[in-house]
């Protein structure tokens, strides 16, 4: 009889934890709706200031042209120091979402390790933050609650401190690291180069046989248009970083419930075949005491 309570125990408390993780799904899923059209509506000026800025960076250092001279087109082969920004969820329960962008993360440390580069971390999100601290790895700067409620303001901030070293030569490179947005089942890791900026890879663009670059008595609009560039692509990070981390979510709390109903399943059936025995082994002990009355 104390086996079937602890297997009704045991039912009733899936079914609670079934609840609860049916209710994060619904949760989730509402919060993706919103996330994911804020990513797509940003991808694409993301992406298009990265294209204007990557065919400048082809004009100048290929053909040498526009009289100008940047330190943010300027690829050395040598480097010294490195940034890494990356961005985690503040919460868990979302599968694999958090450790592979660490898993990213440590796999550039390892890279820039073995040429003899620091690396420098800049982190957001409390799990990465919790992660790195525990292996005792120094963090440079680490900034909760941002990635769960991203602000343009915000993530202004957060990247104009790296590019700020960068201008002031105290490192070479920033990377930025995020889990982003793939469709509603996956995720995909983007490993973007802020700067220096890189040249587009494979066959020239159209866009960028018809730009033209002219010299100026300064800099105005390439520095505001870099400035868009670096502040847009920390923003979009996060935003993106956002929808994906709901689409875990979203998918990690479904297999749990999935998980919850087949444990009960099991556990339904393990409590009828205690109940049958019980009430067979109650039936044998009656008669067994009839007979012996004869």
């Amino acid at each position: 009889m104390a086996n079937l309570k602890e297997i009704k125990r045991k039912i009733k408390s899936v079914e609670n934890t079934k609840k609860t993780t049916r209710a994060m799904k619904l949760v989730s899923t509402a919060k993706l709706k919103r996330a994911e059209l804020a990513a797509k509506k940003s991808r694409v000026y993301a992406e298009k200031i990265n294209e204007v800025l990557s065919d400048i960076s082809h004009k100048i250092n290929k053909y040498k042209v526009g009289g100008i001279d940047s330190h943010y087109f300027d690829i050395k082969n040598d480097i010294e120091k490195v940034d890494i920004v990356f961005v985690t969820a503040d919460k868990g329960l979302c599968g694999g979402f958090n450790i592979q962008t660490i898993k990213q993360v440590q796999t550039l440390m390892k890279k820039y390790k073995d040429k003899k580069v620091k690396v420098r971390l800049r982190a957001i999100g409390r799990k990465g933050i919790d992660f790195f601290k525990f292996q005792g790895i120094e963090l440079l700067t680490n900034n909760v609650g941002v990635s769960s409620s991203p602000t343009y303001e915000k993530a202004s901030e957060i990247i104009n401190e790296a590019i700020s070293d960068f201008e002031n030569g105290v490192t070479d490179k920033v990377i930025l690291v995020h889990n982003g947005y793939k469709n509603m089942i996956s995720q995909e890791l983007r490993v973007v180069d802020v700067v220096p900026i890189e040249e587009p890879d494979g066959k020239e663009s159209e866009s960028l046989s018809m730009m033209e670059l002219e010299p100026a008595e300064d800099e105005t609009i390439l520095n505001s248009l870099m400035k868009k560039y670096f502040e847009y692509n920390m923003y979009y990070a996060l935003i993106d970083s956002l929808a994906a981390e709901h689409s875990a979510r979203m998918q990690a709390m479904e297999n749990a419930t999935n998980n919850a109903s087949e444990r009960v399943h099991k556990l339904t059936l393990a409590y009828n075949k205690a109940r049958q025995e019980s009430i067979t082994t109650e039936l044998i002990e009656i008669i067994s005491g009839v007979e012996s009355m004869k």
